[in-house]
């Protein structure tokens, strides 16, 4: 089992920045063995991949909605990732949920919230 929690979401005004972290405990598994993913779901929509990264780090992957602003990035020595968002969108409102797994994703986090005021 894989218990996964958010944290760092918050009220934000359009341009500004937030760092999500997601820290993960793996009874009886290896953290580094996962990919870990964030999706996002804003009201009314269905939840959306925004990036994910392999377990080495080696390879990432973003959705075209956040490519050039939104940073994923892990530690697996210390059970985290990352998602480092700059350049804030109103649209990028949404509750943000980390995922891990490895053909699919298996975990999920409860979710944060991100509000980015116009």
């Amino acid at each position: 089992q894989v218990h996964l929690v958010e944290s760092g979401g918050g009220l934000v005004q359009a341009g500004g920045s937030l760092r999500l972290s997601c820290a993960a405990s793996a009874s009886g598994r290896t953290f580094s063995s996962y990919t870990m993913g964030w999706f996002r779901q804003a009201p009314g929509k269905e939840r959306e991949f925004i990036a994910h990264i392999t377990w080495s780090g080696g390879s990432t992957k973003y959705a075209d909605s956040v490519k050039g602003r939104f940073t994923i990035s892990r530690d697996n020595a210390k059970n985290m990732v990352y998602l480092q968002m700059n350049s804030l969108k109103p649209e990028d409102t949404a509750v943000y949920y980390c995922a891990a797994g490895k053909n699919t994703y298996d975990y999920w986090g409860q979710g944060t919230q991100v509000t980015v005021s116009s």
